[in-house]
């Protein structure tokens, strides 16, 4: 096993499939917030996805050398 195997996650689960949120029963204003909800949760996965790209490069540098 190699150090990009450790990059990966360590679950055994198939391809996740995100199911839409059913919209039908919500407000504006709870929509409004479903709204923020989801920025911030894009934002904190762009956040992980940078730190892993840092540190994947990190390693890799580490290991030409």
């Amino acid at each position: 096993m190699g150090y990009e195997d450790d990059m990966e996650p360590q679950h055994n689960l198939q391809k996740k499939k995100f199911e839409p949120y059913k919209l039908d029963s919500l407000s504006i204003e709870e929509m409004r917030e479903y709204i923020l909800f989801l920025k911030n949760e894009i934002s904190n996965t762009e956040i992980q996805i940078n730190k892993r790209v840092i540190l994947k490069g990190d390693a890799q540098s580490l290991f030409k050398q």
